[in-house]
């Protein structure tokens, strides 16, 4: 049976067109909840336990320092990361000896970097999640929308794993193999081996699953997942430069 891997992120800020602002650039990076000071964030924190949590540093009454040291003290929440939207100042002078912490995110942003950040700090714990599964064995699943076909090859790769990952897309399917780290089969329709990889790179929505359990001794794939990777790119830069885009 798959387990679903979508991080649920708080979100804390007592401003609210930030609050706003914060949940519309990070919509596609896991499952959003949000709160508008310290303490509604504690309160959410401990009955939701979410993966990751995301606030202010600077807030009346309960800053994010002060949310931090509240559910590092408790057994529960203690391992919570955090990431703070805080000033380069406050930064430098008061957070870079806060344990746990991390990212920071600095004031001010702009909301496609913060996205770009965001994705990355959220796919390294998807990655972590993974290698816990991993492990045990079993299956795990998610979005495209929130890691994509090479942030798994990516990942695979670096993590030298052997597994099945299986990308649908509109009724479609597609089915890669690695071992090691290394596509060594895949079959989408009537395609197999780098031609079926190429084909799903730009796939963008849909969900994918990746099965611990499932390995195959077929070899169709060319070139190393470095390679797919590059010629998949290059193919749609081509493919995107003679659309006009």
């Amino acid at each position: 049976m798959s387990t679903p891997t979508s991080l649920k992120i708080l979100i804390v800020d007592d401003n609210p067109t930030t609050l706003k602002l914060l949940a519309q650039s990070l919509e596609k990076t896991g499952e959003l909840i949000t709160a508008s000071d310290g303490a509604d964030a504690l309160m959410k924190a401990l009955e939701i336990r979410p993966d990751l949590i995301i606030a202010d540093y600077s807030m009346p009454v309960m800053d994010g320092r002060a949310l931090a040291e509240k559910l590092r003290a408790r057994k529960e929440t203690a391992d919570i990361p955090f990431v703070f939207l805080a000033s380069q100042k406050e930064i430098d002078e008061r957070l870079r000896m806060v344990e746990g912490v991390e990212d920071y995110f600095v004031k001010p942003f702009f909301v496609r970097e913060l996205a770009k950040q965001a994705r990355r700090i959220t796919a390294r714990l998807i990655q972590q999640k993974m290698e816990t599964m991993g492990a045990r064995g079993g299956a795990i699943s998610g979005r495209l929308s929130e890691l994509n076909l090479l942030d798994w090859m990516q990942s695979l790769e670096q993590g030298r794993k052997t597994c099945a990952l299986i990308l649908r897309s509109n009724g479609e399917v597609c089915t890669m193999y690695f071992r090691e780290g290394q596509v060594v089969h895949a079959v989408y329709g009537d395609d197999v081996g780098d031609q079926a990889v190429y084909k799903v790179l730009r796939w963008t929505d849909g969900e994918w699953e990746v099965d611990f359990t499932r390995t195959t001794t077929e070899q169709t794939t060319t070139q190393s997942t470095q390679g797919l990777m590059m010629e998949g790119l290059r193919l749609l830069d081509e493919a995107n430069r003679d659309a006009g885009n």
